[in-house]
């Protein structure tokens, strides 16, 4: 990997002044044709687009090690079995994110939907199908010690799991630069079977339209709940066009505020019906929340009420409030406790015929980073493997600092606390509102990585070369909570978000990433 000339040690090739802006014209026309794009930033958008720009974009794909893509599509299945399987454990959900024992205790958001959640289950619940759009993030780890570079997980989203269409056309974009251009021959590498394929659309609408036919109303709805104000539109307008072309499914689009007024449960039948402006009410088989991830959806107690009335209907929910829950930071570091995750996944007892082999759970492991919970005392294997006392979880996140990031139950970007800033905010987080965070050790990133980054507004001088740190997304969808326990999974697609090095953060919408695409490297 770091032998010379190696594209993960010194990358992206050099190109001309003149190629620099040819290319870019090239990409940036593209995308506004292919629908790579979003609304403007506006103070208030109106009803009807009149305006796109393209996305942020990088013009060439990065470098990602084969065999690392390939465990990392392998990595897909097994998780979708094992967060269908923490979404439905209601016993260790309450113990973790509960608002009783776990961190809905001093997490105010957490807690609003664990106690809805809490409120579902006292009343019957209705539908014990879940459905799981999700994504697992992850980073190329080089500690630079003579060790291997390895595959980490950043994180794993279980709701709103972005990008996906976006994604694919990103992929399409650098398969037409390379075909219209060849990259100028500036490498080697930029061949077509180095350009894995990335199909991401067709399959999260095969997940939305297996829930819709496990409903069982051919003529249901699938309800989209969004943001006001979505900016990323055309990444869920791609996903609806999908469902109806290939489908025939209609899609709903409104936010819980909207929903407020225009949803309602039958009290008998629990069936969901939603009214628009433009006809009559229409029964609801799936809602699928592109909003709900964060407390700026839910302005008032009102949203809340709202995701509780969605909540207790008998339509599907994509996620569920467990299977919400489930994605939770916290719920990610109890999983590294000793015993838990084997619990999860390899337990006969607990499984029969679905447990799934030891080796399974090893690779999920040795795809994390160290973590742990700031409200923890924390036993750690010293030199020798002898296990030595750390002192409290705050102790050992300010000894480690420079290495950490702390992370709260949120998504979304912009959450997370990074090294030298932990040790001022570990001054001011009080005692009881530990239980919210964890800390995480940070992925020692290859060196030497660079890319063009092009946003909107720059023309074809656009193009900004940066040192950079990618992120590979690997998407997936479960259908799950039957009475057989079986899941009903399947891996279907990737993105890649690229971000200035120096750039903590790493959301797209939030302004701090790019979209990106693979380019296969042998190692």
């Amino acid at each position: 990997m770091s032998a010379q000339g190696s594209p993960l040690s010194s990358w992206p090739p050099t190109l001309s002044d003149a190629q620099l802006a040819s290319i870019t014209l090239l990409a940036t026309t593209y995308a506004l044709s292919h629908g790579l794009v979003y609304l403007p930033v506006e103070t208030v958008q109106p009803p009807a687009p009149i305006s796109t720009i393209h996305a942020p974009l990088a013009l060439f794909p990065s470098p990602f090690p084969r065999r690392l893509f390939q465990l990392a599509q392998r990595l897909q299945n097994t998780y979708n079995v094992l967060y269908a399987r923490v979404a439905t454990d209601d016993d260790f959900l309450d113990r973790v994110m509960g608002a009783v024992e776990g961190a809905g205790r001093v997490d105010e958001f957490t807690g609003q939907l664990w106690r809805r959640w809490q409120k579902v289950r006292d009343e019957g619940i209705v539908q014990p199908l879940h459905l799981g759009l999700f994504r697992s993030d992850y980073m190329l780890h080089s500690p630079g010690n003579g060790e291997p570079t390895s595959l980490k997980q950043v994180e794993f989203n279980t709701i709103s799991s972005s990008f996906g269409t976006l994604s694919e056309r990103s992929a399409d974009l650098h398969r037409y630069l390379r075909k219209s251009t060849g990259y100028f021959g500036v490498s080697p590498y930029l061949t077509a079977d180095n350009f894995p394929p990335n199909r991401t659309t067709a399959g999260l609408a095969e997940g939305l339209s297996e829930a819709h036919k496990a409903y069982g109303v051919p003529g249901a709805c699938i309800l989209f709940v969004v943001q006001d104000g979505e900016r990323n539109v055309f990444d869920q307008r791609w996903l609806e066009y999908e469902l109806l072309e290939t489908h025939s499914i209609h899609v709903v689009r409104q936010s819980l505020t909207q929903l407020g007024q225009t949803a309602q449960v039958d009290p008998t039948t629990r069936v969901l019906r939603v009214a628009s402006s433009s006809g009559p009410p229409v029964e609801i088989s799936t809602v699928y929340f592109r909003a709900g991830y964060t407390p700026t959806d839910y302005p008032t107690a009102a949203q809340y009420d709202t995701r509780y009335a969605l909540e207790r209907s008998r339509a599907i929910q994509c996620p569920s409030i467990a299977l919400q829950l489930a994605g939770g930071k916290k719920v990610q570091e109890v999983l590294t406790h000793p015993g838990v995750l084997e619990g999860f996944l390899c337990d006969v007892a607990r499984w029969g015929e679905q447990a799934l082999p030891q080796a399974a759970a090893d690779e999920l492991r040795a795809s994390w980073m160290e973590m742990w919970g700031l409200d923890e005392d924390v036993d750690a294997l010293g030199s020798g493997g002898a296990v030595q006392r750390e002192g409290s979880g705050v102790r050992r996140a300010r000894e480690r600092a420079g290495a950490l990031v702390l992370k709260p139950q949120r998504e979304g970007g912009g959450n997370n606390v990074y090294k030298e800033a932990i040790p001022p905010f570990l001054d001011s987080l009080a005692v009881e509102e530990r239980a919210a965070w964890i800390a995480m050790e940070l992925i020692a990133v290859p060196e030497g990585m660079g890319s063009y980054l092009v946003r909107a507004g720059g023309g074809t001088d656009g193009a900004v070369r940066a040192d950079v740190v990618s992120e590979v997304g690997i998407f997936g969808w479960a259908l799950f909570g039957g009475a057989d326990r079986a899941v009903r999974e399947k891996e279907v697609g990737w993105l890649v978000r690229t971000k200035g090095k120096d750039s903590n953060e790493g959301g797209v919408a939030a302004g701090f990433s790019v979209l990106d695409s693979i380019l296969l490297v042998d190692d």
